[in-house]
């Protein structure tokens, strides 16, 4: 099953960004994210325009300059090998500003945006402080870092999390979705998932992603293979499981907002799925998470 949610790597290129998911090409309203590659000694300069953003690193350091009517501040991001080697610190650039990313080293760095009203501070954000989630058991067991997450690092529209799924196991799973405006049930939000997957000496890794109609919006169904750099966009819809082939871990960067008054991660599980959170307490968690 081919879809146009699916963009394999390459595909969402665009002028310096290896990825450039902008509202305008995913065809929706608010949610953004670009992946920046830059060469040892390598500048970027970017407008941040009517979003905010928060910029992460996927392997290696960087220096963020934020310049706004407030002045300028000056932020070092000290990032990580890659994204499989823990948590890494980030920067938030608020509308409005002009940021420019430096590495002496080189790296990869993820831009993850909303359209949002409100200007907020530039702040940094240590790695020490993202708090990390062990979610479900057994072959649904997954770690979740969240960094951008509601209630944890302030925006006014952005979520991003990012999630390490071991080879194996499903993730994003039961099936859920997040696709009506219910308060205090489910939030609407547009969803980009962007994958990293393990190569097993040498060999490149791959992944499974499926994202099922739920009857509102566009009907979203893809049933993707998944590789390094891919992209699925998720406007609508059930979305999971994300499954990791055996012998290859999963990352994905979740890239989330919505138009709602209340910047809130509310989810409903699809009813045929949901019972299998009843079975989690009696499994342990993938030993290969917690070690």
């Amino acid at each position: 099953m081919t879809s146009a949610h699916h963009l394999p790597a390459g595909k969402a290129a665009s002028g310096p960004y290896a990825v450039d998911v902008t509202p305008e090409s995913a065809g929706w309203a608010h949610s953004s994210l670009r992946v920046l590659e830059l060469p040892p000694g390598g500048t970027h300069l970017f407008t941040a325009g009517d979003s905010e953003w928060i910029v992460t690193s996927l392997g290696g350091a960087c220096t963020v300059s934020v310049t706004d009517d407030y002045g300028q501040d000056e932020f070092d991001v000290h990032g990580r090998p890659d994204v499989f080697s823990g948590v890494s610190d980030f920067v938030y650039v608020p509308r409005d500003a002009t940021a420019a990313l430096t590495s002496d080293e080189g790296g990869r760095f993820a831009l993850t945006g909303a359209r949002c009203e409100r200007r907020l501070p530039a702040r940094y954000g240590p790695a020490d402080s993202v708090p990390v989630e062990l979610r479900g058991s057994g072959n649904c067991s997954r770690r979740v870092h969240n960094f951008g997450a509601a209630g944890v690092f302030e925006c006014d529209k952005l979520i991003a999390v990012e999630v390490i799924t071991p080879g194996g196991n499903w993730s994003s799973y039961p099936p859920h979705k997040h696709d009506e405006n219910r308060p205090g049930e489910e939030s609407e939000l547009e969803e980009i998932y962007y994958f990293e997957i393990a190569d097993h000496e040498g060999t490149p890794g791959l992944g499974y992603q499926r994202v099922s109609p739920s009857g509102n919006g566009s009907g979203t169904d893809v049933l993707a293979e998944v590789r390094g750099g891919d992209v699925v966009l998720i406007p609508d819809g059930w979305h999971g499981p994300s499954i990791a082939s055996p012998g290859h871990d999963m990352y994905y960067l979740n890239v989330m907002a919505g138009p709602g008054a209340d910047r809130a991660w509310l989810i409903c599980d699809h009813p045929d799925h949901a019972w299998i959170r009843d079975t989690w307490p009696d499994q342990p968690v993938d030993p290969r998470l917690t070690s």
